[in-house]
């Protein structure tokens, strides 16, 4: 796959060079024809997969993402297949069409066959949000018909289609209706706050395009879907929102108001600038058994390990092992929970773990992680929830989860992530997706840099695991990708016990985070500047670190804490 990719990325110049020269030649070609048309039926998916034929059962509608409207296309390539889904279009002989689609996610190509001339496609690499793919064709002299598509590609990720055109002369095989101005939104309600932000949501309208967000009257947002974030409010103050939707006709009348407040701003000890993150077992794998008041020192935030799941979906618990912990009871756990906090630490619950079995996919099960972890932030005092799930992640469900717990939490809630690296590759995937959505709200993503093998950099090179090229070339996808260096941490074993793979020493943690925040001790990679507000460093585990007599947090702490 790595060597594919690498070319992947430069085939995409080279499409991008092609396009470019594409639209300079139309832009002196002169206006379409005002008989032109969109000849493609259901071009926008919002009859389901109508006029549409997918291979191997490989499409199907989704209400989110889309571009436009209350539905897009979603195929999935599995095994041999990769996901063509086509329509027959008709069109005139001796005709230029232009045809175009908006695609996201995973490797997406558009093209058309049958045309009598030259059968011509596009594509482009994952993308995490929607981008137009636009080519032309010219039909033969006994051409009534063609087929269009679009496809992705063996073994990647899912891609999303939407508001399909083939625009020219009006072929007789009909259109999509006119579209007239959307009906005002309904549903509008405060979804989450944050003391600096107000989450919405609202029920999608028929024939929408897109959505704009006023805040007492103004303005201050578009979007293409049916939530958004408002960022950049005062704390503790109450704000009144409306929504419109729009489309090429126009904008609707205004939803009805609905008022968000923001909550307080946080009293508690905050989180240094530079922290380090420990997991916790609550289980004896021969690695030191440990209370939570023995917890080293040196470290900032504790992921108790881990909650289980239970047989309401979407929700967790948690089951101290006391037997396992040598009689460690839940009341000495609570009140360790408290001292630790009392010092200035923070005291997390971590959902998965490499056995995890937590699932997210729907609005009911996204509520049910969202009060449950809140019911276990209460009961024991955790200062919030480590996302460890390693089997993939629902974005959609997932961000839904989490702004219901923020808005239950507040302002002060933690959320951290521990991704593995392949997790963390590209934009586009649910975890990577997750963390961007949740951005204003998320602490820190602590990438395992371990159990995963070779990997691709932000330069397009592959990178061996255990090297400071390896941690240093993964972080600067994520810090290029989106997410701010404070919400980056490196993740690593604390002794070669702790992983299969992937245990480097302290010094190698060290130099990369030297490499990353001031230029220094960096490898071959060096990336092209540097981040000194990244966030720090994780291991697993604070037991294996101890089994190790703490040789990973006596070295790797205070050099976090030193960064600028």
């Amino acid at each position: 796959m790595s060597p594919q990719r690498r070319s992947t990325r430069l085939w995409s110049g080279v499409v991008t060079a092609a396009l470019v020269a594409f639209s300079l030649s139309l832009a002196g070609a002169g206006q379409a024809s005002a008989a032109d048309v969109n000849n493609a039926k259901n071009a926008g998916f919002e009859s389901g997969l109508t006029n549409w034929t997918c291979t191997a059962s490989s499409g199907t509608t989704v209400s989110s993402p889309v571009h436009s409207g209350a539905a897009a296309l979603k195929a999935t390539p599995a095994g041999q297949d990769n996901a063509k889904c086509t329509q027959s279009v008709a069109v005139k002989p001796n005709s230029t069409y232009t045809l175009s689609a908006w695609v996201q996610g995973g490797y997406s190509y558009l093209g058309v066959t049958g045309t009598g001339t030259t059968d011509v496609s596009t594509w482009t690499p994952d993308s995490a949000s929607w981008k137009q793919l636009s080519t032309t064709f010219t039909t033969g002299s006994s051409t009534t018909s063609v087929t269009v598509y679009t496809h992705g590609w063996y073994g990647q990720a899912a891609y999303y289609a939407d508001d399909l055109s083939v625009y020219g002369p009006d072929g007789g095989g009909g259109t999509d209706p006119t579209p007239t101005v959307p009906a005002a939104p309904a549903g509008l309600a405060v979804s989450g706050t944050s003391s600096s932000s107000v989450s919405l949501t609202w029920n999608t309208v028929s024939g929408a395009t897109g959505y704009n967000v006023y805040r007492s009257g103004t303005k201050v947002t578009a979007v293409t879907g049916t939530s958004a974030t408002v960022t950049g409010l005062a704390a503790s103050t109450s704000y009144s929102f409306q929504v419109t939707a729009t489309n090429s006709a126009g904008e609707s009348p205004k939803s009805a108001a609905v008022t968000g407040t923001t909550t307080a701003t946080p009293t508690g000890p905050a989180l240094p600038k530079h922290a380090v993150t420990g997991y916790w077992q609550n289980f004896n794998n021969g690695a030191t058994v440990q209370k939570i008041s023995a917890v080293q020192s040196q470290y900032d935030i504790i992921a108790v390990a881990f909650a289980d799941a239970t047989t309401t979906p979407g929700a967790v618990t948690f089951n101290l092992d006391s037997a396992g912990l040598g009689g460690y009871t839940v009341d000495q756990f609570k009140a360790d929970i408290a001292a630790k906090k009392a010092a200035g630490k923070k005291v997390i619950i971590s959902v998965g773990g490499q056995n995890g079995t937590v699932s997210i996919n729907d609005s009911t099960s996204a509520t049910n992680f969202a009060n449950s972890v809140y019911s276990l932030m209460q009961t024991y005092g955790f200062d919030g929830v480590d996302i460890d799930l390693e089997n993939g992640i629902n974005a959609t469900y997932m961000t839904q989860a989490l702004r219901s717990l923020s808005s239950k939490a507040g302002s002060s809630l933690i959320i951290t992530m521990a991704p593995q690296t392949i997790d963390m590759q590209s934009t586009s995937n649910g975890y990577f997706q997750t963390a961007l959505n949740i951005k204003d709200i998320l602490t820190v993503v602590n990438m395992q840099y371990y159990n995963s093998g070779s990997m691709l950099g932000c330069d397009g090179k592959v990178y061996s695991q255990g090297s400071v090229d390896f941690l240093t070339a993964l972080a600067c996808i994520q810090l290029e990708g989106g997410l701010a260096p404070s919400q980056v941490g490196l993740g690593l074993p604390a002794s070669t016990s702790g992983a299969g793979s992937g245990y480097v020493s302290p010094t190698v943690v060290n130099n990369a985070l030297d490499c990353l925040t001031k230029g220094t001790g960096c490898g071959s990679f060096k990336p092209s500047k540097t981040y000194p507000d990244l966030r720090g460093a994780m291991t697993w585990s604070t037991n294996w670190d101890a089994s190790a007599g703490n040789a990973w947090s006596n070295a790797v702490g205070p050099h976090v804490h030193g960064l600028p």
